[in-house]
């Protein structure tokens, strides 16, 4: 089942970045580079007020001090599909069921053992690709290179070729990947694990963590974003 996804408002004028390389955006740029094109990108069913990934656990889902197992998530929180995808300017990327790019983050390992470091605030802005079973439905990635790590919380993240995965709020619709070097850190990874490195904008900073209301604490509510250009450093 396709993730429901978040409405998130995001300050789009502060999310735009200039790239290093010549002929790196689209013609006529205007903030919202990466647009989808080509091979297999997925398209949700309202991506006007979609955002990307699925919901972090509530409070009492994960693994408490005691480190007792995290609860089943719902369809709703987990990534099901990892699928290879094409996209204009950018090539090779790993999209969810709802088209939504992947990443990996240079602050991650991935050998000798798969370790996941963003957590807190940053997992609230890079949204990891949750699992229950470690057995999403694969188009075009290996079942060789995917896995899964445990969590801080007990909840189990999907990885390929040992690097956990995440979704980023700042992409406002499917096929985007605003997340490109981000931080200097945070890259579209490719069905192999790779990093795709054929666009790399200038380092940007990450959008601020949303801000959870009363109605959005079951996320069903709507939150509210900061700009980029804080001092985060994830």
């Amino acid at each position: 089942m396709v993730p429901e996804k978040r409405k998130l408002t995001v300050a789009g004028a502060a999310l735009a970045a200039a790239f290093a390389l010549a002929g790196c955006a689209p013609a006529g740029y205007n903030g919202n580079y990466g647009n989808s094109g080509g091979g297999g990108a997925l398209q949700a069913a309202d991506s006007s007020d979609a955002s990307p990934g699925a919901e972090a656990p509530a409070d009492g889902t994960g693994a408490d001090a005691t480190g007792s197992k995290a609860a089943k998530l719902s369809d709703q929180q987990t990534t099901d599909d990892l699928i290879a995808a094409t996209v204009k300017r950018m090539g090779e990327t790993v999209q969810d069921e709802g088209g939504w790019v992947l990443y990996r983050f240079d602050g991650d390992q991935a050998k000798p053992k798969s370790k996941s470091t963003c957590n807190g605030d940053c997992a609230k802005i890079w949204l990891p690709a949750l699992t229950n079973d470690g057995k999403p439905k694969l188009k075009g990635v290996s079942a060789k290179v995917v896995g899964t790590v445990t969590r801080a919380d007990g909840t189990k993240q999907l990885t390929i070729k040992g690097w956990p995965v995440y979704h980023y709020i700042g992409d406002l619709k499917p096929g985007t990947w605003k997340g490109q070097n981000v931080a200097g850190k945070w890259f579209v990874i490719k069905p192999d694990g790779t990093k795709n490195l054929t666009c790399v904008p200038k380092i940007s900073k990450p959008v601020a963590p949303p801000q959870d209301d009363n109605s959005g604490s079951d996320g069903s509510g709507s939150d509210n974003s900061g700009s980029a250009g804080s001092d985060y450093s994830y």
